[in-house]
């Protein structure tokens, strides 16, 4: 990275996995941060570890203040450059478990929808900013062992998109980055599966952080995933209902 010194960014779920490390790598290249989780105690540590370029807020994207405590921790920091979501949950769910299911969808729709609208409104006031997003190849195709969460991630796919034409209609240099990595060997993947082609979460934010950095409108992270998700696009209807994926 270079010239970000005087950068400021906002990382929304960063109190552990992909986003404390994407946190770390940022203000090992010299940005000021605005960290925010539903845990406060990560990120206060990560605040002692660089004194003064961190700024911690406790923000639920699912509850209905998630937004306006989004906007106070910009305005604590005199402003921001970049935000970045990361918050997201999901769940392998064969039996449909009505909780999980719907868990899934208030975290990963409503809750990216809320934040990153405020996001992006803010960046339109200003007349310009950058909005990146972790989602994930499973929003390429409808995953068996997972519905909900293949749906959300696939919402969030076409909802970046979108945004991205709306900042062009609004003639506002906004940037968008959708960030899609295959599996990653985070706290969300501890439930007693096997993944294949599992990364380190540290490849995965250095891929990331670079991503954001050449401003990249899809980023897919890594190559094998690259490939697999090509394949996938290709396969008709009818042969994709007939695999049986799961782990």
């Amino acid at each position: 990275m270079t010239k970000t010194a005087e950068k400021k960014a906002i990382i929304a779920g960063a109190s552990s996995g992909i986003g404390l490390a994407v946190a770390r790598m940022m203000l090992a290249h010299g940005w000021t941060l605005g960290v925010a989780a539903r845990r406060r105690e990560p990120l206060d540590r990560l605040a002692a570890e660089y004194s003064g370029r961190v700024f911690v807020s406790v923000i639920d994207v699912t509850a209905s203040d998630a937004a306006v405590r989004l906007l106070d921790l910009i305005s604590k920091m005199g402003g921001t450059d970049l935000y970045v979501h990361v918050a997201g949950v999901g769940w392998q769910n064969m039996p449909l478990d009505a909780e999980k299911e719907s868990a899934t969808v208030l975290t990963n729709g409503c809750g990216f929808v809320r934040m990153v609208d405020a996001a992006f409104n803010y960046f339109c006031s200003r007349g310009s900013g950058h909005i990146a997003a972790i989602t994930s190849i499973a929003g390429t195709k409808g995953l068996g062992a997972a519905p909900a969460y293949s749906a959300t991630k696939a919402m969030q796919n076409v909802y970046l998109q979108a945004l991205e034409q709306q900042a062009c209609m609004l003639h506002k240099k906004i940037f968008i980055t959708d960030i899609r990595p295959g599996f990653v060997n985070t706290n969300l993947l501890n439930d007693g599966h096997t993944y294949p082609m599992l990364m380190s979460v540290e490849k995965v934010a250095a891929a990331a952080v670079k991503a954001i950095e050449h401003r990249r409108h899809v980023a897919v992270i890594d190559r094998r995933y690259r490939v697999l998700t090509a394949l996938w696009r290709r396969l008709p209807r009818f042969l994709w209902r007939r695999m049986s994926i799961h782990t």
